[in-house]
């Protein structure tokens, strides 16, 4: 039997954590699997439901957190190098840039022979100056030295990887979607639909239109916001607006709407615009919306819209990151550049105008969520280990 120590930047609501659950969970026995990660930001949604359910007990290191901190930092590493130590893993495997970065370093140290690293997104570009991307281009091309594999989640994060950002050579990189158990939003629509749309008072004639993640500068909320006003100017169509998730600019962006003179509430019913903070059952939430909506400036592979695509929800979105692995353009959702708001808000106005339209888009939904099983990703994982 192998073991694995598998290492995650930290425990907060998304893609990530889905996928180390997932890998930990049901990975054969022919693999023992020690999960740690750091503690979630206060901004952000607990996982702690996910693990709950999957009955797994991580380990948590409260130093390992978003933010640069060489203290931390240091402690963290001094931590995970004394669990390699006694753990004795045969294969360590890291999700995300601080976890990739502590993880593999100390793998190295150590004398670990397998080191793998998935990219669930990168920061190569949309989040910092150039002076800091630069440095954390250069972390990565000297980490990636270290590592027997990098795993891309999609075919534009590879080509970013190694093409446009010179991290590591086309050879170094495997190419494996995320996989999620997706069949809880697939099941039950109209009672769930029932359910969110009584609680958020959305009538039968009413559009409801949502947008889910963390609220940070790089998924633009701004951006969705000026949607928002847009699309209110353009059509006589009833029309409600969620946002779905938390974050640190959450009060800036109700501020916003706000002098944009949106109708705006905050977890009550009544508004054209509803902060409904986080939502654990999503799956109902994706039940009551009618169009789902994302606006990133930079994307790995969107959890949100593969959850909404199982939903049969059409999506209308930013062509950034993996998108175009997750969506099918013009079949179950519609794209547009950053910054395009002239296009995106066309794009949404199709949808909300034509009904039949926007029902056909639904129908060819779930058929692109088939790749993103979590069963394919166990698969995919267990040959890589054993092949490299």
């Amino acid at each position: 039997m192998k073991k694995v120590l598998r290492i995650i930047n930290r425990f907060n609501l998304g893609g990530p954590t889905y996928n180390a659950a997932y890998l930990t969970k049901y990975l054969s026995d022919e693999y023992e699997t020690l999960l740690l990660g750091g503690q979630h930001d206060e901004s952000e949604a607990s996982s702690s439901h996910i693990l709950d359910k999957l009955n797994l007990h991580p380990v948590i290191i409260p130093e390992m957190r978003r933010e640069i901190n060489f203290k931390n930092d240091r402690i963290a590493y001094q931590k995970i190098k004394k669990i390699i130590n006694e753990y004795r893993p045969d294969i360590v495997h890291t999700h995300a840039s601080k976890a990739g970065a502590i993880g593999r370093i100390a793998a190295h140290k150590a004398g670990v022979k397998q080191i793998y690293h998935t990219f669930h997104g990168h920061v190569f570009h949309s989040y910092f100056g150039k002076t800091k991307t630069k440095f954390y281009k250069n972390l990565e091309r000297y980490l990636a030295k270290k590592t027997t594999k990098i795993i891309a989640i999609s075919k534009l994060q590879k080509d970013e990887l190694v093409n446009i950002h010179k991290i590591c050579k086309s050879d170094k990189v495997e190419i494996i979607p995320l996989g999620f158990d997706l069949n809880r939003f697939k099941e039950n629509q109209e009672e769930k639909r029932k359910i969110f749309r009584q609680k958020w008072n959305i009538k039968e004639n009413e559009i409801a239109i949502g947008i889910i993640g963390r609220i940070v500068p790089i998924k633009d909320h701004n951006f969705f916001i000026d949607v928002v006003e847009k699309t209110l100017e353009k059509t006589n169509k009833k029309l409600r607006f969620f946002i779905i998730g938390d974050g640190e600019k959450k009060q800036e962006i109700i501020d916003y709407a706000r002098i944009k003179n949106i109708n705006t509430s905050i977890n009550t019913n009544a508004a054209t615009l509803q902060f409904t903070s986080w939502i654990k059952e999503i799956d109902v939430a994706n039940a009551g919306l009618d169009i789902i909506c994302l606006s990133s400036k930079n994307e790995g592979t969107p959890v949100s819209l593969i959850e909404a695509q199982a939903s049969y929800k059409p999506i209308v979105s930013t062509r950034i990151g993996g998108i175009n692995d997750v969506v099918i353009e013009n079949e179950t959702g519609l794209l547009s550049e950053v910054g395009d708001l002239e296009t995106y808000v066309s794009n949404l106005l199709k949808l909300i105008d034509n009904d039949s339209f926007r029902i056909s888009l639904s129908k060819n939904a779930q058929k692109q969520t088939n790749k993103f099983t979590y069963h394919r990703l166990i698969n995919d994982i267990e040959k890589l280990y054993t092949n490299t």
